[in-house]
């Protein structure tokens, strides 16, 4: 089982004020090992006061991967003129004693959480600070049927991470996986609202429609035989594809459905094309299913 810290907080071994005394030691040397992001400040500039911070709980998210220096160009003048300091805030990352990146400027919050994320991969670390590691074990879980084991994980993730929209979907999809419809669907109600429109929510939420839906699937036999008596009983065919997706059977579910949209696209008010969406919805996009069958739909939408 993998282990998982508590939440980030501030880590003044990542974080340091830095001088021109030690620039050199604690930024051009230390950065053969570990990048390092040096925040150019001052006391007096606004937007460093608002930027600062959220680069600090960035760098400390990474738990690690990644260092910051701090430095106050009132104080270090030949290190701002060294580097061409113009304006602050201005934000470089080193890496191997060179710069590799950087900004100047007031930036979005997103924006500063991609720029520590690019320096910790130019470095070869984790920007996730683990969070990756203990997605990937949770998914692997879950594909080996081990649906108990996963939602642990998965919940570990939340706990640090509560937006966490991966974990979110991954922990509904493992109380599918587990039988428990009721659970699966509370959890993704529970969602915070910023994050309930994320892909992974979303393909979620289509899995447990199509779960519920298995669970009053008829049998794969009886409705190929009345599909095969009446190929324009649409209600028969859509049937059979509702059992054949519960059996498991996601290309041949959606074959059936394309076969609906062919022959009456506005039957039962556009059902086929709406079930097909929900089932693309639930498979992963570069499924051979999903880039097949949306290729064909399209095919007939533009005929």
């Amino acid at each position: 089982m993998i282990e998982l810290g508590a939440a980030p907080q501030a880590d003044a071994t990542l974080i340091e004020d830095v001088t021109e005394a030690d620039f050199m030691a604690k930024v051009v040397e230390a950065s053969q090992t570990t990048p390092v992001i040096v925040d150019f400040w001052a006391p007096w500039c606004g937007p460093c006061k608002t930027m600062g911070p959220q680069l600090e709980a960035a760098v400390t998210a990474a738990k690690g991967a990644v260092r910051m220096a701090k430095v106050n160009v009132d104080e270090a003048q030949n290190i701002a003129g060294q580097m061409r300091i113009q304006s602050i805030p201005t934000v470089y990352a080193f890496w191997q004693g060179q710069p590799i990146d950087g900004f100047q400027g007031a930036v979005a919050e997103s924006e500063i959480k991609a720029f520590v994320e690019r320096v910790v991969q130019a470095g070869g670390g984790d920007a996730s600070g683990g969070l990756d590691e203990a997605l990937t074990a949770a998914e692997e879980m879950l594909e080996q049927g081990a649906a108990a084991d996963a939602a642990q994980i998965f919940g570990a993730i939340l706990g640090e991470d509560p937006n966490h929209a991966a974990a979110y979907g991954g922990m509904v999809r493992s109380h599918i996986a587990a039988g428990d419809l009721e659970q699966a669907e509370a959890v993704l109600n529970g969602a915070p609202a910023e994050i309930s429109k994320a892909p992974e929510l979303e393909a979620a939420h289509a899995q447990l429609e199509l779960a519920k839906q298995a669970e009053n699937a008829g049998p794969v036999s009886e409705l190929r035989a009345q599909v095969d008596a009446n190929p324009d009983d649409h209600q028969a065919r859509f049937d059979l594809a509702l059992a054949l997706h519960a059996n498991g059977d996601a290309e041949a579910a959606v074959a059936e459905l394309l076969d609906i949209f062919r022959r009456d696209r506005e039957w039962n008010d556009g059902a086929a094309k709406a079930q097909l969406f929900t089932i693309f919805e639930a498979l992963k996009p570069n499924d051979p299913v999903v880039l097949n069958g949306r290729r064909k739909l399209s095919s007939m939408i533009f005929a």
